[in-house]
């Protein structure tokens, strides 16, 4: 079905940067609600994700990724650590440095959160013909280099 948004002025990039930014953002808040632990904050989760996405890192590291300040990732580890989600090691080459890596309970919540959040797309995405996920598939890559800019 045609979205009845898609109107001759959505045609240029500022139209066109509107509807993304309504349907993207549609699509996190439907995603963020297959959440298995809705007390965590979006940036709690980021640093989940991105720790089993890239193993463990230095708390600078983190703030660099996630484009935060050190002082707000500090706090954010804090906690995580607080939850038994992530532990702080000594670096092994810097004793200034510390390491941060999930815990069993951070490994297990964040891969209960992809399963369900992957799940749930994966029933709506059924409901699409093979041209619709052609062409989602084309712009998830899009996507994901605009995400990456």
């Amino acid at each position: 079905m045609k979205n009845p948004d898609l109107t001759p002025q959505t045609r240029t990039d500022a139209g066109l940067a509107a509807v993304l930014r309504v349907a993207v953002g549609r699509l996190a808040r439907r995603l963020r609600a297959q959440r298995p632990d809705a007390s965590l904050s979006l940036g709690q989760g980021a640093v989940l994700f991105a720790l089993a996405r890239h193993g463990q890192m230095t708390p600078r590291a983190l703030a660099d990724h996630e484009k935060v300040q050190p002082p707000s990732m500090t706090r954010i580890i804090t906690a995580l650590e607080e939850r038994g989600l992530v532990t702080r090691t000594p670096h092994p080459q810097d004793r200034r440095q510390q390491l941060v890596d999930l815990t069993d309970a951070g490994r297990t919540l964040v891969r209960e959160d992809q399963h369900r959040r992957e799940a749930w797309l994966a029933r709506r995405l059924a409901e699409l013909s093979p041209q619709e996920k052609t062409v989602l598939r084309e712009a998830a890559e899009i996507l994901d280099r605009l995400s990456q800019s």
